[in-house]
């Protein structure tokens, strides 16, 4: 589940194991990188925490956001 704090979007996603994570993570790549829209995030093991906000817009939470959110739901 998405929460906006502090401006981002918000998500913590725990896999079986570092596999599934790495796997996870590279569909979303090809999602950002077809988007111009790239996120931050960090990986350990099997957890992935995602930020999202738009830079170009004063580093908020745009429609960009949201629809970048949707599509990583739709990978899980």
């Amino acid at each position: 589940m998405w929460k906006e704090e502090n401006n981002k979007l918000y998500r913590k996603l725990v896999f079986r194991d570092f596999s599934e994570a790495f796997a996870f993570m590279t569909r979303v790549a090809m999602i950002a990188e077809k988007t111009n829209h790239h996120p931050l995030w960090t990986n350990v093991y099997n957890q992935v925490e995602i930020w999202l906000s738009t830079h170009d817009a004063g580093d908020v939470v745009t429609d960009k956001d949201r629809k970048l959110a949707e599509k990583i739901d739709q990978l899980i």
